[in-house]
């Protein structure tokens, strides 16, 4: 019996029960809103009358700390129950919601007559989902007012509305719904690559490796090679051999497919003992594959982590994005859906964290927490754009810095970029600051100092890795790019090596990264004290002894890494 709701029976007693549903539904009250049409989207005015969506209802958990609860737990090398990852079922019941918030939103949507054969429990069961709803069934269902919006830079187009609602009794049950006012899209963290001749050579400042030695001095290091890298970090002497076991994961959203005749180049002239790698391709919600039609996105991911993690298997998810426009959505329900996750998963897509609602970012968040308790180190870019582009003034004239999402998540693992070689120095292009939404998480207390703009946020990036003159094959040709989304992989391909180590042991994946990261990994890794992230027309945070948020711990050294 659900005693809650017994006193208001009682009062309402001579109130007919169709009429108290009634009444109880029609009761609205603002879950989020924007004061005008987010920045680079306009208005097309209303769809067509037969336009269908699908509704992402976030149902908040019965024990409502218990999944961070238990990340923390098994993410944290000084707790018992480190590496004692959850399974799928286990997630499931951690984040499944009262049976009172399942039958009251069930009530709430047979109210507005959404058939039951189109609801369904997605995202590990924190979330139901609507199916085919139509436009005019979600503006009665969230008091909203749907439209049809285009991307002015990328013309993308997407159904969103400005402003929705739900019924005060729903409030305290209801996380978010989707798509409602999410506009972002998200943006790849790579800048303009150059031609291959464009690179000036730079001296190595230490003894490099023989294969660099041998090299005629006007080709040593002209580019930021996996032979340079695999020297520079440290992973030279690592021969992975849980290759059975082990696996990385690569997102390609926006249509963005690799090219295996461009990873076999790539291989042969700069990992000619991996000229047979190749990998595994996943499609989701619909998603394509074309390999004739590559992506430079997807080029680079790919080649990069395969040049550092070479022969662990690789697996390219080619995502395309709900009817919605909602591609984190569609890609983490068919990921959580899976008997098993990858050990490491690598994204180099992101957009700045203003522009998505705190709630549905907090949501989205949550989701990547479900694939840390699993046992996935999960990476994201950054950004490339320093602290903020433009003058981030917001519309009161302050100066608000523009770090992005999902990098602020405090459940992923954000990676920044460097530059020059020995010693290596911040890259201006490394995205940094603090979060808006996200509090400071406990394993950043001792490392992030204060007297920084918004001390009390998530610091990023946590880690970092060379992000300029990065060779890669695109077409058939050799091209120079730079960025975080060049970094991130590279720094995926070095986990991926140190979860390879601990499966050949016997013992479980690293999981969640940023507990072990901040405690016992923190030696490993070459601390970066010189340099900048300018934006938002300042001269940015500067690179320091210690954690910055420029380049987070600094560079990663997998011989260190491994004591």
């Amino acid at each position: 019996m659900h005693y809650r709701w017994i006193p208001v029976l009682f009062l309402l007693s001579a109130v007919p029960l169709d009429g108290l549903a009634t009444s109880r539904w029609e009761h609205m009250r603002s879950k989020h809103s924007w004061k005008t049409i987010p920045e680079n989207w306009e208005s097309l005015g209303l769809p067509p009358a037969d336009t269908m969506i699908d509704l992402y209802i976030a149902l908040k958990p019965y024990r409502e700390n218990a999944l961070i609860d238990a990340l923390n737990e098994v993410s944290d090398p000084g707790h018992t129950r480190y590496g004692a990852h959850l399974s799928r079922e286990q997630v499931a019941d951690i984040v499944a919601p009262h049976p009172d918030t399942v039958q009251l939103v069930h009530s709430w949507l047979e109210h507005h007559r959404v058939l039951p054969s189109s609801i369904s429990v997605t995202h590990g069961g924190s979330f139901l989902t609507v199916t085919r709803a139509s436009v005019s069934q979600a503006n009665d269902l969230l008091g909203a007012s749907y439209q049809l919006y285009t991307h002015t830079k990328t013309n993308e187009t997407i159904i969103r509305t400005l402003g929705y609602s739900l019924p005060v009794a729903l409030h305290g049950h209801v996380q978010t719904v989707a798509p409602t006012t999410f506009f972002s899209s998200p943006l790849t963290q790579w800048q303009t690559p150059h031609k291959r001749s464009s690179v000036a050579a730079v001296g190595l400042g230490k003894s490099p490796p023989a294969e660099l030695v041998k090299m005629p001095p006007s080709r040593r290091i002209t580019s930021v090679t996996p032979a340079f890298l695999r020297w520079l970090y440290n992973t030279f002497a690592y021969v992975p051999s849980a290759t059975d076991r082990n696996v990385v994961g690569i997102t390609g959203f926006a249509e963005q497919y690799p090219n295996p005749a461009d990873l076999t180049s790539f291989m042969r002239k700069y990992r000619p003992d991996g000229i047979d790698a190749t990998y595994v391709v996943e499609l989701y919600n619909g998603a394509g594959y074309d390999p004739n039609n590559p992506g430079l996105e997807a080029n680079i991911d790919l080649q990069l982590s395969e040049g550092m993690s070479y022969p662990t298997p690789h697996i390219f998810y080619s995502i395309k994005a709900s009817e919605n426009g909602d591609v984190f959505l569609a890609w983490l329900d068919a990921l959580l859906s899976q008997e098993s996750v990858p050990q490491t998963i690598t994204t180099s897509y992101g957009d700045y964290e203003k522009l998505h609602p705190m709630e549905y970012a907090t949501q989205i968040c949550d989701l990547f927490a479900q694939l840390g308790a699993r046992g996935a180190s999960v990476l994201f870019s950054s950004g490339d754009h320093g602290i903020g582009e433009g003058d981030c003034k917001n519309d009161d004239g302050a100066v608000r810095f523009t770090p992005l999402f999902p990098a602020t998540c405090p459940y992923v693992t954000a990676v920044g970029g460097t530059t020059s070689f020995v010693p290596e120095v911040a890259a201006s292009l490394s995205g940094g600051g603090f979060s808006e939404y996200f509090l400071r998480p406990w394993y950043q207390q001792q490392a992030v100092y204060s007297g920084l703009y918004n001390p009390s946020g998530r610091g990023i990036p946590d880690v970092a890795a060379q992000a300029m003159r990065i060779p890669f094959f695109y077409r058939g040709r050799e091209i120079i790019g730079r960025g975080t989304s060049c970094s991130t992989p590279i720094v995926a391909g070095i986990i991926s090596l140190l979860n390879d180590h601990r499966l050949s042991q016997g013992r479980p994946p690293l999981g969640f990264l940023n507990p072990w990261l901040y405690n016992g990994g923190l030696n490993g890794f070459n601390d970066i004290v010189s340099g900048s992230n300018p934006g938002c027309n300042t001269d940015g945070f500067s690179a320091i002894a210690g954690w910055d948020p420029v380049t987070g711990l600094g560079t990663p050294d997998l011989e260190q890494l491994l004591h």
